[in-house]
């Protein structure tokens, strides 16, 4: 694992879990997971983008070793997206790339539409600016909670690897149970606590969340959007994002699902040195 350089952002209402990883001198990259990752989401790109990059990567709140010490408000993608702020100011990093992967994409075009001057450009994977219908606003929140609702009640290690292995079969994440490092996948999802998984999904996830698509015209910075072929949902959202911004640009990556990073990590660092002007 390359996060090996690890600390933590203490302050009023948070503990935030997070690593540097490379050159502090070269271009910085922000990372952020998707649902049930932590910082050791990215190691297999970290790995191949450290020559040309600082790597930063963080445990989000419900997530890996972060901790939450306010109440619950603090799992929302406001507070979670000051904090981030606050901690970028606290490493004193001005400016960096980001790169976010669905929950953390939908994060990352928060932050890239509320502190545009702080990401100048912009990778989202599998991402979306949340739902601005409110009747599927609804439907989302009541699937959210009865999923919550399961994960509270996942008390042994292996009722939550089995709730893993189910959610994986969905349709959304392809054939990515085929994938020869699917055991080690499962093994990092398996370190986060459920009942804290639970209050994300609650409190961050797409039902709750603020909509972004009114303001997505109003984005200033290049936003490479990729999505996998096979995830037809994410092509659908990611048209519509492009039709709404001039700055989105939006590439298809073949044989990939929802989860690009992971089944297609050589395309995925291509595209994203490409996008970054580094080689």
């Amino acid at each position: 694992m390359y996060s090996t350089n690890q600390d933590f952002y203490h302050c009023e209402n948070y503990q935030i879990h997070y690593s540097v990883i490379g050159d502090i001198n070269k271009p910085i990259i922000m990372f952020l997971h998707g649902f049930m990752g932590n910082i050791y989401e990215f190691d297999l790109l970290i790995s191949l983008l450290k020559d040309s990059f600082s790597c930063l990567v963080v445990d989000l709140p419900g997530h890996g070793k972060t901790q939450v010490l306010g109440n619950d408000k603090y799992y929302s993608m406001e507070n979670t997206a000051q904090t981030i702020i606050n901690l970028l100011d606290n490493l004193q990093i001005n400016k960096c790339f980001l790169v976010g992967y669905s929950m953390g994409g939908r994060l990352g075009l928060y932050l890239a539409l509320k502190f545009p001057h702080r990401f100048p450009q912009i990778v989202l994977e599998s991402a979306s600016p949340g739902l601005a219908d409110e009747k599927q606003r609804l439907n989302r929140q009541i699937s959210d909670h009865q999923i919550a609702r399961k994960l509270i009640r996942l008390t042994k290690p292996e009722d939550f690897l089995t709730f893993l292995i189910n959610w994986y079969q969905q349709p959304i994440f392809g054939n990515i149970q085929q994938h020869p490092q699917f055991d080690n996948l499962i093994t990092t999802r398996l370190s986060n606590s459920p009942p804290n998984l639970a209050k994300s999904l609650q409190i961050m996830g797409t039902g709750y969340q603020p909509s972004l698509w009114n303001q997505l015209e109003n984005n200033i910075n290049p936003i490479l959007l990729l999505v996998g072929k096979n995830d037809q949902k994410f092509v659908e959202i990611n048209q519509m994002m492009v039709a709404k911004s001039d700055f989105c640009r939006l590439k298809l990556i073949p044989h990939a699902a929802h989860n690009i990073h992971f089944v297609k990590p050589l395309d995925f660092v291509q595209e994203v040195k490409n996008f970054f002007g580094v080689n």
